[in-house]
Order: structure tokens, then C-alpha cells, then sequence
């Protein structure tokens, strides 16, 4: 249920590092952190290459990467595409 505090954000670095922004929260607050990191500075200047939000079952919800923006699901990408 999407209400259920499953999922986890991951930032990514250059140099192949990443780190868990935040684990275990619910659907809503995973989507507000995935969008700040995505428009943060580090993202425009490409100090985060990629964004994930992973579920409980540890499958990728959403993506984001730098130069290509989001690129999961396919409905996002195709209504953001550049952004």
C-alpha cells in the first residue's frame, strides 16, 4: 500500500559512491525527496549523476539521471522529457 513507509531514495555520485537519502518512508514523502534531489544544485551541475526511489521490494520506481533526466516509469519520461 502506498501509504506504508517502504520506500527509499538513493542518490548516486560520479565516482560510483552513493547513498541512501532516506529509507523507509511513505510513498508521498519518498516523491518530494526524489524531486529536491533531481532540481538541487548538485543535480544541475551534475555532483548527483542519478536518482532512484526504491519500494519495499527493492525495485526501482522511479529514475532520474543527469543528462537525460527521468528516465522511470515511462509515463514520467515521456511528460518530462529534457526536464
Amino acid at each position: 500500500m502506498a501509504d506504508d513507509p517502504e520506500f527509499s531514495v538513493y542518490q548516486f555520485f560520479p565516482d560510483g559512491s552513493h547513498e541512501a537519502v532516506c529509507r523507509f518512508v511513505r510513498g508521498e514523502r519518498a516523491v518530494r525527496i526524489f524531486k529536491m534531489l533531481c532540481e538541487n544544485v548538485g543535480a544541475r551541475i551534475g555532483t548527483t549523476v542519478r536518482v532512484i526511489v526504491t519500494d519495499g521490494g527493492d525495485s526501482t520506481c522511479m529514475e532520474w539521471k543527469f543528462g537525460e533526466g527521468y528516465t522511470w516509469p515511462p509515463e514520467l519520461a515521456a511528460i518530462t522529457k529534457g526536464k
